[in-house]
C-alpha cells in the first residue's frame, strides 16, 4: 500500500521558519520516502505504508517537542503505478 500525506506546523512564522517547521522538513527529507515537497504553507510526501507512518510518528514527536502547537495532517491511499 502507498501513502500520501499533507501536513503543516503551526504556529506560522512568515520571516523565519520556526523550529518545529524546520524540524518537520527535516524529518521528511531524512525518511527513505519516494517523493517530498516542502512550501511554506503545506507539505507533501509519499511513499510505502510503513515509511510513511513512521515518518509522521517521529515527525509529530519532533515537532511537538520543538514547539509546535498545532499539527495538521491528512494521510491518503494512493494507487500503485501499474507495470
Amino acid at each position: 500500500m502507498r501513502l500520501r500525506v499533507e501536513f503543516t506546523t503551526e504556529p506560522f512564522d512568515l520571516d523565519e521558519a520556526p523550529a518545529h517547521a524546520v524540524v518537520a522538513r527535516e524529518v521528511v527529507e531524512g525518511a527513505a520516502l519516494d517523493s517530498v515537497d516542502v512550501g511554506p504553507f503545506g507539505n507533501t510526501a509519499e511513499g510505502g505504508a510503513d515509511v510513511v507512518l513512521a515518518a509522521v510518528d517521529v515527525l509529530l514527536r519532533r515537532s511537538l517537542e520543538a514547539g509546535a502547537t498545532r499539527i495538521s495532517l491528512q494521510v491518503n491511499v494512493i494507487a500503485e503505478a501499474e507495470g
